[in-house]
C-alpha cells in the first residue's frame, strides 16, 4: 500500500471547513485506491496567532520540507496586521520550499455557472503558470519617514534569468502534456503574459521565454501584454490553452479566470517544486463573514485535493476526484459555487464523495 504524509493547515474563517470536506473526499478516494495517508496537523493560523503571538518557525518550515505534500485551507483575520501571518505560512512555504510554480486551472464544467454570453466549457479550458517566488512579491522595499507628510514607500520587482527560465520550462513542459493528453490531434499553445512595452526590465522575460521555445519547435507561442490578456479573456477565453506569467500578474488574471469557471469557490492550486513538497489549496480567501455557518462552497478545497493526487502520481485517485466534481457540476444540482448555493458545506463534500464512489 502506498503511504503518503500530508501536512494539514486549516487556517482562517472558512478554512477548516472546507478543508474537512477535502479531507472527507480524500479519504474515500484514498480507501477506493488503497492509498495510506498519514495526516500531519498543523495550527499556523491567524487565530493561533492572537493566542500565541507565534508565527511559523524555521524548524517547521524544514519539518514541511519532510512532507509529500501540504493541504492548506486559508490565511486571513479582520483583527490582525493585513499579511502579517500571511507571509508567515503562505510565504513561508513558497519562499521556505522554493516553490517556484503556482498552478492555476481556469476549467469551465457547466455553461450555467459561467457568466459570459455564449460561451461553454468547450470555450474555457486552460492552465496559468504563474511564476511563484519573485517579483512584486519577493519582499524587497520598505518605508522612509513613514506616517510623515514626506513618506516615501519602495518596492522592488526582483527577476532572474534562473526564475524566468524554470517557469517558462515548466510551461512548455505542461502545453506538450496536455497537446497528448487530448490526443484530438490539437496543437500545444503556450502564451507568455508581461508588461515589457511600458516595464522594461521585463524583458528578461521574453528573452528567457524565446530561448526555452527553441526546444520546444512544435508548440505555438504568443504572446500578451497583461491589460490586453485580461480583455482576451472575456472576448475570446477559447484562444488560451496555457499562459505563463509573472507573479503579481498571474494573481490577478487568475482570480479573473476563477470567475469565468463560476466563481472563487471552486478555483483550485497548486504551490509546486517538481519532485519535491508542494502545497495545494483553494485560491479564495478565509471569508470570516461567513465562517462556522456551513455555507462555504469546498469545491476549490476539493479541486485542490485532486490537484495534490495528481501531482503525487495518483492519477487514477485524481481523475476520480475531478470526474465527481465535475459530475456534480454538470448535473445541474449546484445552481451556484458560492455561498448562496442553498447547499451546506457539509452537503456539497458529500455529494462529491457520493460521486466518487460510484
Amino acid at each position: 500500500m502506498t503511504s503518503y504524509n500530508v501536512g494539514v493547515l486549516p487556517g482562517d474563517g472558512i478554512g477548516p471547513e472546507v478543508t474537512r470536506e477535502g479531507l472527507k473526499v480524500l479519504q474515500a478516494v484514498a480507501d477506493l485506491e488503497g492509498l495510506q495517508l498519514n495526516l500531519v496537523d498543523y495550527p499556523y493560523s491567524s487565530e493561533y496567532y492572537l493566542k500565541t503571538k507565534e508565527l511559523v518557525p524555521d524548524s517547521v518550515i524544514d519539518e514541511w520540507r519532510t512532507l509529500d505534500a501540504v493541504l492548506l485551507g486559508a490565511i486571513g483575520h479582520p483583527d490582525i496586521e493585513p499579511g502579517l501571518v500571511e507571509r508567515s505560512v503562505i510565504l513561508g512555504l513558497r519562499f521556505g520550499l522554493d516553490l517556484y510554480i503556482n498552478l492555476r486551472p481556469i476549467k469551465l464544467y457547466s455553461a450555467n455557472l459561467c457568466p459570459l454570453k455564449d460561451k461553454g466549457p468547450e470555450d474555457i479550458d486552460f492552465v496559468v503558470v504563474r511564476e511563484n517566488t519573485e517579483g512584486m512579491y519577493s519582499q524587497i522595499g520598505g518605508h522612509l519617514k513613514k506616517n510623515t507628510p514626506d513618506e516615501v514607500s519602495i518596492v522592488n520587482g526582483v527577476y532572474t534569468w534562473k526564475g524566468c527560465e524554470r517557469a517558462s520550462r515548466y510551461a512548455f513542459e505542461l502545453a506538450q502534456r496536455r497537446a497528448a493528453e487530448r490526443g484530438d490531434g490539437a496543437g500545444a499553445k503556450l502564451t507568455l503574459v508581461d508588461k515589457a512595452n511600458a516595464i522594461r526590465p521585463h524583458d528578461i522575460w521574453t528573452r528567457a521565454f524565446a530561448q526555452v521555445a527553441k526546444d520546444f519547435p512544435d508548440i505555438e507561442t504568443d504572446h500578451a501584454y497583461v491589460d490586453a490578456c485580461c480583455m482576451w479573456m472575456i472576448k475570446n477565453p477559447e484562444w488560451f490553452d496555457v499562459i505563463v506569467t509573472t507573479n503579481l500578474f498571474g494573481d490577478i488574471i487568475t482570480d479573473l479566470g476563477a470567475m469565468l469557471q463560476g466563481g472563487m469557490g471552486i478555483a483550485a492550486s497548486g504551490n509546486i517544486h517538481p519532485g519535491a513538497t508542494s502545497m495545494f489549496e483553494p485560491i479564495h480567501g478565509s471569508a470570516p463573514k461567513y465562517a462556522g455557518k456551513n455555507v462555504a462552497c469546498p469545491l476549490g478545497a476539493i479541486s485542490a485535493v485532486a490537484m495534490m493526487l495528481d501531482f503525487l502520481g495518483e492519477t487514477a485517485a485524481a481523475n476520480r476526484v475531478e470526474n465527481a466534481v465535475g459530475d456534480l457540476l454538470r448535473s445541474g444540482d449546484v445552481p451556484s459555487v458560492d455561498a448562496r448555493s442553498g447547499i451546506s458545506t457539509s452537503e456539497m463534500g458529500d455529494m462529491v464523495v457520493k460521486r466518487v464512489r460510484r
